[in-house]
């Protein structure tokens, strides 16, 4: 069996759906909204590099790279305002981020 473009798509496009039902129908967790937000951007990378490797072209998966980097700075600016956040209320309910407001 050959793996074509296809198959990347259909990969890409059910992380796709799993990352943005995670964030609509979890909006109570914090970490579980992060985590689709990380899914969304592998399948984003996923497109990336197979239409690089389709196209013979390595611009796709330098984008990647850009992605793959702004994803982990993403996840620790995150993760540090999640810290904070806990640290101050005790608890991590997206319900009570509104007391964040300055």
């Amino acid at each position: 069996m050959v793996v074509t473009l296809s198959h990347y798509l259909a990969v890409a496009a059910i992380l796709f759906t799993i990352g943005v039902f995670g964030i609509f129908v979890n909006r109570k967790n914090v970490i579980i909204i992060l985590m689709s937000v990380e899914l969304i951007l592998l399948a984003v990378n996923i497109n990336f590099v197979a239409f690089s490797s389709y196209l013979n072209d390595v611009s796709g998966q330098i984008m990647a790279m850009f992605v793959l980097t702004v994803a982990a700075a993403e996840a620790a600016v995150g993760l540090a305002i999640l810290v904070t956040f806990f640290r101050n209320r005790g608890d991590i309910a997206v319900d009570d981020a509104s007391v964040m407001k300055g």
